[in-house]
């Protein structure tokens, strides 16, 4: 005889972790959802686009990468959910959409009820973070493809932008000023780097390197910061003065603003403007990591930027401030003299990064 339990799968354990989260979800809930977690799908009420003049859908889906294996191996798992949260919620409020509701997928070797409801702890934390509704998910156990401890998070979330008030290259221009959000951490790209330099040099997760106040494990397991709330108040408040934002994920500062940057134009960093975080520093400096490579792989201290027409820039920056984000003028966008009509544009580090 053979059954499903022997197959590796536990149907009895996935149920308790549908119990065990139900707490966690009734904090991450928008008015627009309909019904309870537990259906087949999550409802929204799309009456609440009848805001918008020409209401456009926005998606995005991401993971964490193998930042999971560094929760793993530390055995914290409450706030690995939050980096998923932010790397799909602010990749949506970049056009200038709202994330309205999310959905998440974690496949597990084995379903440990108690660490799923910690994981999904976690992305209720931070969708409450976000302003959006989880409403829904999927937990799979795969036995015999993934270890007993192992794991993997993913997310899709859609957002609404009124057709109008799109951000992006098109409204750029020569004069802009680029104002950087920091980052909280190295959030949850180049882990694959890090996970190297931890083995090749031998480093361990409960050290605590010298200048550093908190062990190296909890240092590179802080949740990727959030920034969509303090993005949609720029929108509400900057209006037509905010031109675009870029979300500093994996390719580093100059690839991903690049992306938002007309042909006929590039956007300049002055790196003197702000120090590289020191779990970086440190990281570069032990692994030999050359300075073309880190700027490619990390974030380097920012996670957000917004290009704004130069009249707002001190507006933008109270702006954030009064909300507890500490910005600053990091660049400006100025004409590219060397590009085609053809190429994309561009964007460039300048100088060296200031000392601590």
């Amino acid at each position: 005889m053979s059954t499903y339990s022997q197959a590796g799968v536990d149907i009895d354990a996935g149920d308790l972790a549908v119990q065990l989260m139900k707490e966690h979800l009734k904090k991450a809930r928008r008015p627009e959802v309909v019904g309870d977690i537990g259906g087949f799908a999550g409802l929204f009420d799309v009456s609440a686009l009848k805001k918008f003049n020409r209401p456009l859908l926005a998606t995005s889906t991401d993971g964490v990468g193998t930042k999971t294996e560094i929760a793993r191996q530390l055995g914290k798992y409450d706030t690995i959910g939050e980096d998923l949260v932010a790397m799909v919620v602010d990749d949506l409020v970049v056009c200038g959409a709202e994330p309205l509701f999310m959905t998440d997928y974690i496949a597990v070797g084995k379903v440990f009820p108690e660490r799923i409801a910690e994981i999904v702890s976690g992305i209720a934390k931070g969708c409450a973070k976000a302003g959006t509704a989880l409403v829904g998910g999927e937990t799979a156990e795969h036995p015999g493809l993934l270890a007993e401890d192992e794991f993997d998070i993913a997310g899709a979330a859609t957002g609404a932008v009124d057709y109008e008030n799109l951000l992006g290259a098109e409204k750029i221009k020569a004069g802009d000023v680029i104002i950087a959000m920091p980052a909280s951490g190295i959030h949850a790209n180049g882990f694959s780097l890090v996970r190297h330099i931890l083995k090749t040099k031998n480093l361990k997760l409960s050290d605590t390197p010298q200048d550093f106040t908190k062990t190296l494990g909890e240092v590179l397991l802080t949740p990727t910061e959030i920034y969509s709330l303090d993005c949609l108040a720029l929108i509400k408040g900057i209006k037509t003065d905010l031109h675009a934002f870029t979300h500093i994920t994996g390719g580093g500062i100059a690839d991903n603003t690049a992306r938002v940057i007309p042909a006929g134009l590039k956007a300049v960093y002055d790196r003197s403007t702000w120090a590289l975080p020191i779990e970086m520093q440190y990281l570069a400096q032990i692994g030999g990591v050359p300075q073309a490579d880190m700027e490619r792989t990390w974030n380097c201290g920012i996670g957000m930027a917004a290009i704004v027409a130069p009249e707002a820039a001190d507006l933008t920056i109270r702006s954030l401030a009064a909300r507890g984000m500490k910005a600053w003028a990091a660049g400006h966008i100025q004409t590219n003299l060397t590009a085609t009509p053809a190429q994309k544009g561009e964007s460039a580090l300048e100088a060296s990064f200031a000392t601590r």
